[in-house]
């Protein structure tokens, strides 16, 4: 597989952290490296460790796991995304009942939208990269650009996320957002997109 390959993969695979990070930033509603980072930084080594995970599942799994990877993702983000449209449309008080900041949130984020990795490490096993070490440039090109346009989600998110919220709520849109990424994710990996 060709470096231009590979970096195509990447970017395709960051589609989904790039969205969900636009949410998050949208909810943040400020640049606060604390915040970020940490949510960069694991939407980046998921994607890698989830590629690299599914080569090994393949190799003594065997299919087992790709079976199954659509359907916890989607699980995952409807969960997330339900509470979130739920929160958006509730008549209570405007605090935040979700926190993109939170660790357990941003584990659960990292591990939702890295399960497609699996699936092209699946792949990658599949096209003779039969020894880990030829694995690794593909996983850490997949983390840095998740990395990246983890990074940039964040701050699109936090810099338009002011005159987004006057039209919807950052919960209802967010919500919105992870509850199509799962839909999406399904609809691939059953074969009808």
């Amino acid at each position: 597989m060709s470096t231009l390959e590979i970096w195509l993969i990447a970017v395709s695979l960051a589609m989904d952290c790039f969205a969900v990070s636009i949410a998050s930033g949208i909810i943040q509603k400020k640049y606060v490296w604390s915040n970020m980072l940490p949510m960069s930084l694991s939407f980046g080594w998921f994607q890698g460790m989830m590629c690299a995970l599914g080569w090994l599942a393949f190799v003594y799994f065997n299919g087992w796991v790709e079976s199954v990877d659509h359907w916890i993702a989607f699980g995952l983000l409807a969960l997330i995304g339900g509470k979130m449209i739920k929160d958006g449309l509730s008549t209570e008080s405007d605090e935040r009942h979700i926190n993109p900041t939170s660790a357990w949130m941003i584990l659960t984020l990292a591990v939702a939208t890295s399960i497609d990795a699996l699936a092209i490490g699946i792949s990658l096993a599949c096209l003779n990269y039969n020894d880990f070490k030829d694995l690794v440039y593909p996983v850490v090109m997949i983390g840095v650009v998740s990395l990246l346009f983890s990074l940039l989600g964040l701050f699109m998110g936090v810099t338009f996320g002011k005159s987004i919220e006057k039209k919807i709520k950052p919960e209802l849109a967010g919500g919105i957002i992870l509850v199509m990424i799962g839909i999406k994710i399904v609809i691939e990996h059953l074969g009808l997109l």
